[in-house]
């Protein structure tokens, strides 16, 4: 499960696609604290892609905080506008469960990304590693296959000898019976 989770983070850090995800869903690591108690620094919550018209108000989203970066918010909808000022866009209001007032900022449909449907605890903190040094992971996997490998053959010595010994005793009784 770990080397899937592993390699799967790698796959999915590497990918350079912008709408990137798997069977419609992306994941994402909790960075602050803005939604705890929901979701705590370092849970892992997959995100499943959606329109605007799918998320409904209580609902968290994960968006865009700006057009131009690469960061991202986990919040939940505490107003819906749709047709926001006649622009047929929907814009959203959020809110950090943990903040005490609603965002400043408005979202607009073009910066969501999807709604949260679980969260893994704390598994974050290893797909977040994996993704900023992956250079001390690979060697780690490499050492830790070749590791196995050798306690795999010396345990296959340690049988090969057991058996040797299993089989010179059987013999010693039959060669004295025939003298």
């Amino acid at each position: 499960l770990a080397i899937a989770i592993i390699g799967g983070a790698v796959l999915f850090a590497t990918n350079q696609s912008p709408t990137k995800s798997i069977f419609g869903y992306r994941y994402y690591t909790v960075l602050t604290p803005s939604m705890t108690p929901t979701y705590k620094v370092g849970d892992l919550v997959f995100v499943k892609l959606c329109s605007a018209e799918a998320v409904e108000i209580g609902d968290v989203i994960t968006f865009h905080p700006s057009r131009d970066g690469d960061a991202y918010l986990t919040h939940r909808v505490v107003e819906k506008y749709d047709n926001y000022q006649g622009t047929n866009l929907t814009a959203f209001r959020t809110k950090g469960d943990a903040n005490s007032t609603a965002d400043a900022f408005l979202i607009d449909e073009e910066r969501l990304i999807g709604t949260v449907k679980f969260c893994i605890p704390k598994v974050g903190y290893i797909i977040r590693f994996v993704q900023l040094r992956w250079y001390f992971v690979v060697p780690l996997i490499i050492m830790i296959f070749v590791f196995f490998e050798l306690l795999d053959r010396y345990f296959e010595g340690e049988e090969d000898k057991v058996e040797k010994t299993a089989g010179e005793t059987e013999e010693k009784p039959d060669s004295e019976e025939t003298h």
